[in-house]
């Protein structure tokens, strides 16, 4: 059992989905948590807060470098210093390439990748003097591979693979590692609006446009979870994967075994 007491974790995006369940499976490896995000602040808090973890939430708006300073701020403020980085934070469009509102790629841009920048170039020194530390990058199936429509989160999760590779070289002689985990399909709300899309779209029932949701890419037909993930970054922060740099461990399913 992998024992965090003592070290703060800073997820970005941690309000729900994937998030949350990646800061609920640190907080109860004993770590203290910062939660950042703009859903249901109360109830992440509620959640960690009932596996016994100090917890502290940050609303920064992940496009603005300023508010990410003072997040990462506020946390060596309240507990002393970010040892586990979870660059989690991000939004999706979907537009064929002729149409895609510029200001969204924009956004997607600069919370799915450029925010993975700010956060890491802060906390990196203070992790390299104590020898110790841990950044998680959630990438997706998509830093790997890429789908029609859906080239702003394609070109922003190939960018945070491609850090997460950068970051694990510049760290390679340290205790601090660097390392992406990419899922397939979780039932998060970015993937739920995509469902909802389908059947409005095609004429199907929810459940009809679940299954050719996952029966088009996925084929084991099942979402990954958030406990699953958070177990796989629990792993990246043991002992066991002090030697882990770099690496990008995919959870989807059998998609990209395809």
């Amino acid at each position: 059992m992998t024992t965090l007491n003592g070290k703060t974790a800073l997820v970005t995006g941690s309000t729900s989905g994937i998030g949350l369940g990646i800061a609920r499976a640190l907080a109860e490896a004993g770590a203290k948590i910062v939660l950042n995000g703009f859903g249901d602040a109360d109830a992440a808090l509620d959640a960690i807060r009932a596996t016994g973890a100090q917890v502290a939430h940050h609303p920064a708006d992940m496009r603005k470098p300023d508010e990410i300073g003072a997040m990462i701020a506020m946390a060596n403020e309240r507990f002393g210093a970010v040892d586990i980085l979870v660059n989690n934070a991000g939004i999706q469009h979907v537009s064929p390439l002729e149409s895609f509102d510029a200001q969204k790629w924009d956004d997607i841009i600069a919370i799915n990748l450029s925010s993975g920048f700010h956060t890491t170039r802060q906390v990196l020194s203070g992790m390299r003097g104590r020898n110790w530390g841990r950044i998680i990058n959630i990438a997706s199936v998509h830093g790997l591979v890429g789908s029609a429509g859906k080239s702003a989160y394609v070109a922003a999760k190939h960018g945070l693979v491609g850090l997460t590779k950068v970051t694990a070289l510049e760290t390679a002689g340290t205790g601090v590692t660097c390392n992406a985990i990419c899922p397939g399909f979780v039932l998060t709300p970015l993937v739920q609006k995509q469902i909802d899309d389908l059947a409005v779209r095609e004429g199907l029932s929810p459940d009809a446009a679940r299954a050719r949701l996952l029966g088009e890419k996925q084929p084991s037909a099942q979402f990954v979870t958030p406990e699953q993930l958070g177990g796989l970054a629990l792993m990246l922060c043991s002992p066991l994967a002090a030697e882990v740099r770099g690496a990008t461990w995919v959870a989807d399913g059998g998609w990209t075994a395809q």
